[in-house]
């Protein structure tokens, strides 16, 4: 099995179409991302071209849509699904296609359907995955390559410790654990009859610290002011223009500092080894 080593944010997929009224705000906030940019990035690299090929994003709450845009931009045939029925009918509109609302046990597709499934921080959210496994399994076309992303389980890592002190422990992100370590990953697939391929981490330590800084100020500052609370609990930055709007002053000063956060991140290239506060695992069925 090959191992991608973590990457650096930058920027991916073809630029947004000037549309009236300017850039969408779910590419304006992808495009100040830290961990998103860097999660497409090595989706990206795990995936190798998708030409042809028809090709599956399941995703949770903290997904607006601008990942879906990168992803079809790169090529394929696209079908999206949300695990949340919050925020479908504004990355419908933002995306022109259909969105399904997905139940982690029985996914609204048929059998061997698909080339290629990915499921970006789902799996964090529930208890037993042991369904949304086989139907990961049941969607995919012999052959085909499926990917998982979830945030790295390992609790002894300093930012996740951190997290824990200072009030932003799972629960505040939805989270029922922590997260998974690669091997845990890998042995789902197994679990399922499917065979590891290649995994990759994202989101190291400075990287991580920085975007704690900004969902602990989103979270436990600005959403608590703001009259209107965030759609669902759980999120840790605003999943719909009704939340960008309620912190749209706000977000035009982080909008001024983000170079200086995307500079901090970089120093993620000095930590020597592999792996990430995020990690992805790609397999074969």
């Amino acid at each position: 099995m090959t191992t991608t080593t973590p990457v650096a944010a930058s920027p991916i997929g073809a630029p947004p179409a000037p549309q009236a009224g300017g850039t969408p705000w779910q590419l304006q906030m992808y495009a100040k991302s830290l961990k998103k940019r860097q999660k497409v990035e090595l989706l990206m690299r795990l995936l190798g071209p998708v030409s042809g090929k028809q090709c599956l994003l399941v995703s949770g709450h903290d997904n607006n849509g601008a990942m879906n845009h990168h992803f079809r931009a790169a090529g394929g045939k696209w079908s999206w699904g949300q695990v949340y029925p919050q925020g479908i009918a504004e990355m419908s509109e933002f995306l022109g296609d259909p969105v399904a609302h997905v139940d982690i046990n029985r996914f609204p597709f048929p059998d061997s359907v698909f080339d290629v499934v990915i499921v970006i921080d789902v799996h964090e959210h529930f208890a037993d995955v042991s369904g949304l496994n086989r139907e990961i399994r049941r969607v995919l076309a012999p052959g085909g390559l499926a990917i998982i992303t979830t945030p790295n389980g390992d609790t002894r890592l300093p930012v996740a410790a951190l997290k824990r002190l200072i009030g932003m422990g799972p629960a505040t992100y939805g989270h029922i654990v922590q997260g998974y370590r690669t091997r845990e990953l890998e042995q789902m697939f197994r679990s399922v009859g499917m065979r590891p391929v290649a995994s990759g981490g994202y989101a190291r330590f400075f990287t991580e610290l920085a975007e704690l800084a900004i969902n602990f100020g989103y979270v436990k500052v600005l959403a608590r002011k703001k009259e209107h609370p965030p759609v669902m609990e759980g999120t840790i930055a605003p999943t719909s223009r009704r939340e960008l709007e309620a912190v749209r002053k706000e977000y035009r000063i982080y909008s001024l500092i983000y170079p200086f956060m995307y500079l901090f991140s970089l120093l993620d290239k000095l930590i020597p080894g592999r792996g990430g506060y995020a990690v992805a695992v790609s397999a074969r069925k």
